[in-house]
């Protein structure tokens, strides 16, 4: 259901496995072919994906026998901005149906300001949505705003029929 490709779909499946077996009392290394018979992956691919991961800090890896990779960060301090941003661009550009020569050059195509208004939602959903739920974690709440100076509280009270 992911509208990226399968590069960034690989690598949104290989941190959310990290996700899954971190712990911040002892580092739990997973190599690539773990994470790839996990998620039913082609290893080569994850492990690219991971190496890309390592060189951008949301990873860190260690190599040989016994290495492998682990989260650089706790999953609710890595967003899913941070890994699709590796691999898709996310610019401000959105692609017109009409066509590349259309909208820019002359009057917008009559789906432009829809599509510019659902890619802004994916990227706030991106970067708002964290590793964390992955495996439960849910931020505390914000506390209420307190009712601004001059505000009438309303009842919500239905008229009688």
């Amino acid at each position: 259901m992911s509208p990226y490709g399968k590069t960034a779909q690989t690598a949104i499946a290989a941190v959310s496995r990290l996700a899954e077996v971190y712990d911040p009392a002892r580092r739990v290394k997973l190599n690539s072919a773990d994470i790839a018979e996990n998620r039913h992956l082609p290893q080569p691919v994850v492990a690219k994906v991971l190496t890309i991961l390592s060189q951008a800090g949301v990873v860190n890896g260690s190599p040989g026998p016994g290495g492998g990779y682990w989260l650089a960060r706790p999953p609710e301090g890595v967003t899913l901005y941070d890994v699709v941003a590796l691999f898709e661009r996310l610019d401000d550009n959105v692609s017109c149906p009409y066509g590349p020569q259309y909208c820019g050059t002359g009057p917008h195509c009559p789906l432009h300001f829809d599509m510019l208004k659902v890619r802004e939602q994916m990227v706030t959903f991106l970067k708002t949505s964290t590793f964390g739920r992955f495996v439960g974690y849910t931020p505390p709440a914000a506390p209420p705003a307190p009712p601004s100076k001059g505000a009438k509280r309303s009842l919500n009270v239905l008229p009688k029929s």
